[in-house]
């Protein structure tokens, strides 16, 4: 009886390997499905802070950005439990109920008759972001293995933050066309139903390919068992490389946050028409997604720290030509720079995590980081609000500019090189 009970475990294990070939169809299935997640924050992006104005009447930016607010605080703490989950319930569970939690979005945004139904909806969504980009990235990581951890976050990032693009130009043209609401929302219906069917129906699990990574690099158990505490001290604070990742993270959607809320403002006080706001709102996350193509190969060859450090001091750049600029030409300019600055970022910073953080423990690593990263939403719009009601949107624009340089010289000044590293 114990050699029956033992074959089908013999026959199982050969069957997994780590490595993108090895793994190409479900990998790239899981970039649609990112894609998809992607696609559901460029809804927003650029006509949502038209709508508080417009059809609620809000004037205050503060108020303005608190739907930024909403989503980031929400996000940040789903990423955080999001980790933990995947790795007591299984990466797939988590990765279907945060589609179902998207599901009613854009029916909330279609139809809000107050403005306090626009944050409920962007509660949810903050929810299913975190549930389902956090995963993707989790199961990315696990098939891929640790030799092209930059190339599978590059792709992961670029399809998602393309996909942003995209949406964010394809709902500025409908809204332009037809109105504010309720048509550029439909496109978001097809979005959760479509991601919500990958998912459930052709998504594997892939914490067999964690197990399998674990088991082929024989760690101490005093080294790859960590506790919750533990693995959010290390991430957060303890780590000089972990935390540091942390605050490049925190500052890098402090500036996101910022450009999602305020620069749509300050270029229609430009004067600049919706569909060219819809370009712009583009141009950023469309350099951002498409540079992640090479900038996360990148990584894997030349290194991490130089790529963040060096990264944080670009979008700081283009944060400032934007505020310096007064015509399309040169915000476009700026945001090309602010994209491209994001692009050596992005996925840098989720490989980086890999080299260092356990099997083990890396989920739980990576939802502690993705928690500081999007609690930077928040932090981001409602410091720029509150700045820009204060002394008007140019000073609060400076400021995020001078917050994104100094986290620069952060990395480079306590971060160490972490490719080629083994957990550790």
């Amino acid at each position: 009886m114990s050699n029956a009970a033992e074959a089908p475990t013999c026959e199982v294990a050969p069957s997994i390997q780590l490595g993108l070939r090895a793994n190409l169809a479900q990998f790239s299935l899981l970039v649609v499905v990112n894609a998809l997640v992607g696609a559901m924050i460029g809804l927003e992006r650029t006509i949502l802070p038209a709508i508080a104005e417009q059809e609620f009447h809000i004037v205050a930016r503060a108020a303005v950005l608190s739907f930024i607010v909403v989503f980031g605080v929400v996000k940040a703490l789903t990423n955080y439990f999001a980790g933990r989950l995947s790795d007591a319930v299984g990466r797939k569970a988590v990765l279907v109920s945060g589609w179902l939690i998207a599901v009613p979005v854009p029916f909330l945004l279609m139809w809000a008759p107050s403005w306090n139904w626009i944050l409920a909806a962007n509660i949810l969504l903050g929810v299913s972001q975190g549930l389902t980009w956090s995963t993707t990235v989790i199961m990315k990581i696990d098939l891929a293995g640790p030799a092209r951890r930059g190339l599978a976050m590059g792709l992961n990032e670029f399809a998602g933050y393309s996909a942003v693009a995209l949406s964010a130009l394809a709902t500025g043209y409908v809204a332009a066309a037809y109105g504010l609401r309720p048509q550029p929302f439909y496109l978001g219906i097809a979005f959760a139903m479509i991601g919500l069917l990958l998912s459930a129906l052709l998504v594997r699990e892939t914490q067999g390919h964690m197990r399998h990574e674990a088991k082929n690099h024989g760690t101490p158990a005093h080294v790859a068992t960590r506790s919750q505490r533990e693995v959010f001290l290390s991430t957060s604070f303890l780590d000089r490389n972990l935390s540091s990742i942390s605050q490049a993270g925190l500052v890098n959607n402090l500036n996101d946050g910022m450009a999602w809320g305020l620069f749509p403002i300050f270029y229609a006080a430009a004067g600049l028409s919706l569909e060219r706001i819809g370009w712009l709102a583009a141009i950023y996350p469309a350099v951002w997604g498409v540079g992640q193509l090479f900038t996360g190969a990148l990584s894997d060859r030349v290194g991490r720290k130089w790529l963040i450090a060096g990264g944080m001091w670009v979008q700081a750049a283009g944060i400032a030509l934007i505020v310096l600029s007064t015509k399309f030409l040169g915000f476009a300019a700026g945001a090309t720079l602010l994209g491209a600055g994001t692009a050596m970022v992005y996925p840098t910073l989720l490989a980086a995590i890999g080299d260092i953080a356990h099997p083990a423990w890396r989920a739980s690593s990576v939802g502690v980081y993705r928690l500081w990263r999007d609690l930077g939403y928040a932090v981001g719009a409602l410091l720029a609000g509150v700045t820009a009601d204060a002394l008007g949107l140019h000073a609060a624009i400076w400021l995020v500019a001078a917050v994104t340089f100094a986290s620069g010289v952060v990395v480079a000044l306590r971060m160490r090189e972490t490719r080629g590293k083994i957990y550790g």
